[in-house]
């Protein structure tokens, strides 16, 4: 039956229409009264005085011009009322918010430009504290530490409301809170915290200037700049032999993200080298403003220029360290493994003597350190792409080394490690589940054994894959698989964040987010994953018969996550450097500017200096002769 509300409308339309006929056609009538109002009232039997012609005509141009004012009048008033009904009716049915009303889906345009909004302040907000930590540490190198102190603070108040603000966005992402009401009031407190991360640096930007005195003279400051760029310059060769070397020991996916990192960092020195003698020269002319708006770019190029030197010496001191590990991590992934089997007897399982060979050892033969094509002989996908039979899937959507494409996949469910779950992966499962898992993890450990005696290979790799076969069937107690993870994690944090560093021009939200929850998951102490774990347990969930009770959520499988997301952040930060490209390519008038703008060293020709977002650009003016 048609409700009330919904019957009663059409009547109400109906109403409206009639009410502006009726107005119109009383305006009509008072017009056509007072229009035959003269005629009614003359009588012709009346005498009629006499009086002179002249008088007769002023009279009659009198009353002629009295009748047709007022219907006149009249005839306005009716229309102007028929236009305000129907103006008022309109009005009122496009703001109508009751059922069935226009504007019913309008809060969806408005959550999609809120969401936009956080996104986009997100970046400003990440910017901002990076580009303000970078010019803290020229400061500090000047001025010392306690000098410092209050901008130092200032800084860790401003990392700590973004960090919040990631961590909103990322449980954002995984659709947490889930009704609309509540997600748009989390994107109001994302853009709130990011708001406040500019406010709390803007605050401190005056300040921060006075200490350094740029405007004053840039001398001191000058040769400190000078001093770094010396350094840099005299490390280049050394760490380009360096990455020559790891290319010819390791496999080419181990060095792989280090590709064109030389190069660029090249590239840096060269704008630095432009800055700093323009930076001079205008010292030398006693133009204190545009040098210090030099000596601002040229410190920015010269603390990327490091971070891609850094980034390689990092990454070979990591390769080192996992060669040495991946031993001692085989032998203790199989105690995991044989503690696994153990558990599964209890429960009234096995796994048959066959469980580790086979067709299963073939599938994980292939790696980015062994046939590099990700299939076994059978050409049948390896564990780090689709999961042996019988396996759990990896939801991570590709190999160890080539995260999942992006909106492929949530970060609540990377490498096959639900948040909920991460560490143990043990929740409520089936005895069936757990024998496929350990043959699982029976055929990466076979594979891995493979590329040891198969020539050159990725050991940063084989320890990633290692653990995130064990995890799932691990109990979660110490030993060298935390270890193993934690290596694979840091190194993968570094490489993401010094890409995002390098390149924050182009860089969007979403790589930052997850890159943060990486970083944030790595330094996750004990309190926060037992807090997890008594959040797991509240919900009274009591393992079936056939099933085995929950471990803790481990640190071990923290690190694991940690690496997922810090391997998918990059390529998404690499997928935007793509479609962003070089906008100034062709135009620069200088080598190294388009680098520059790519890695936000310049904001529309100023450089980037420390300060939120309606500071951080102002030593304004083309920073570009």
């Amino acid at each position: 039956m048609t409700s009330s509300l919904f019957r009663g409308r059409p009547r109400r339309a109906a109403s409206h229409i009639s009410v502006r006929v009726a107005h119109a056609v009383l305006g009509g009538a008072a017009g056509l009264v007072w229009l035959v109002l003269p005629g009614m009232t003359i009588n012709a039997e009346d005498p009629v005085p006499a009086v002179r012609a002249g008088e007769v005509a002023q009279e009659e141009d009198e009353t002629s011009t009295s009748d047709l004012v007022l219907p006149l009048v009249a005839a306005s008033a009716a229309v102007a009322l028929a236009g305000y009904a129907y103006v008022r009716r309109t009005r009122r049915m496009r703001t109508r918010t009751t059922p069935g009303g226009a504007t019913v889906v309008a809060a969806a345009p408005f959550a999609s430009e809120l969401d936009e909004r956080a996104r986009a302040l997100l970046i400003e907000a990440d910017d901002s504290v990076r580009t303000s930590r970078e010019e803290l540490g020229f400061a500090e190198a000047l001025s010392g530490t306690a000098a410092v102190a209050p901008y130092a603070q200032a800084l860790l108040d401003a990392e700590s409301e973004l960090s919040s603000a990631f961590r909103m966005r990322q449980q954002y992402d995984d659709g947490v809170p889930a009704d609309q009401a509540s997600r748009r009031h989390a994107l109001a407190g994302i853009v709130g915290r990011c708001q406040e991360v500019g406010r709390r640096l803007d605050a401190e930007a005056a300040g921060f200037d006075q200490l350094r005195g740029l405007e004053r003279g840039v001398g001191e400051a000058l040769e400190v700049a000078e001093t770094r760029f010396r350094e840099l310059a005299g490390r280049t060769g050394a760490v380009e032999a360096t990455l020559a070397a790891l290319a010819k020991r390791y496999a080419h996916a181990a060095t792989a993200p280090l590709t064109g990192d030389v190069e660029q960092a090249k590239d840096r020195l060269v704008f630095a080298t432009s800055r700093l003698n323009e930076a001079r020269q205008a010292a030398d002319s006693s133009d204190s403003q545009r040098a210090a708006r030099h000596l601002r770019a040229a410190e920015s190029a010269i603390t990327q220029a490091t971070v891609f030197l850094d980034t390689i010496n990092h990454l070979a001191q990591a390769l080192r360290e996992a060669e040495t590990l991946v031993p001692a991590t085989l032998t203790g992934a199989e105690a995991e493994i044989a503690g696994a089997r153990g558990r599964l007897a209890e429960a009234g399982g096995g796994v048959g003597a066959t469980d580790g060979g086979g067709g299963e050892v073939e599938e994980a033969t292939g790696g980015e350190g062994g046939t590099g094509n990700g299939t076994g002989s059978s050409g049948t996908p390896t564990d780090r792409g689709v999961s042996s039979p019988g396996t759990p899937p990896d939801r991570s959507g590709g190999s160890a080394g080539t995260p999942p494409a992006r909106g492929a996949v949530t970060p609540a469910a990377f490498g096959g490690l639900p948040f909920g779950q991460v560490g143990g992966g043990l929740v409520d499962v089936t005895v069936g589940e757990l024998r496929a898992r350990i043959r699982h993890a029976d055929a990466v450990l076979a594979g891995v054994r493979e590329e040891l005696i198969g020539g050159p290979y990725d050991p940063l790799d084989a320890l990633r894959r290692m653990v995130r076969a064990t995890v799932p069937v691990a109990s979660g107690r110490a030993g060298v698989l935390p270890v193993a993870a934690l290596l694979a994690a840091r190194a993968s944090v570094a490489l993401a964040d010094g890409f995002v560093v390098t390149h924050r021009g182009a860089v969007g939200s979403e790589a930052r987010t997850l890159l943060a929850e990486a970083e944030r998951l790595l330094s996750a102490g004990p309190e926060e994953r037992a807090a997890a774990g008594l959040r797991a347990r509240s919900g009274g969930r009591t393992p079936g018969v056939g099933r085995l009770t929950s471990p803790e959520r481990t640190v071990t499988g923290d690190r694991a996550t940690a690496d997922t997301l810090a391997r998918h952040a990059r390529a998404l930060a690499e997928q935007d450097v793509r479609v962003h490209g070089n906008p100034v390519a062709g135009t620069a008038r200088e080598t190294g500017v388009g680098g520059a703008v790519l890695g936000g060293i310049l904001l529309g020709g100023a450089p980037a200096s420390f300060g939120g977002p309606h500071s951080r650009s102002r030593r304004g003016g083309p920073a570009a002769k």
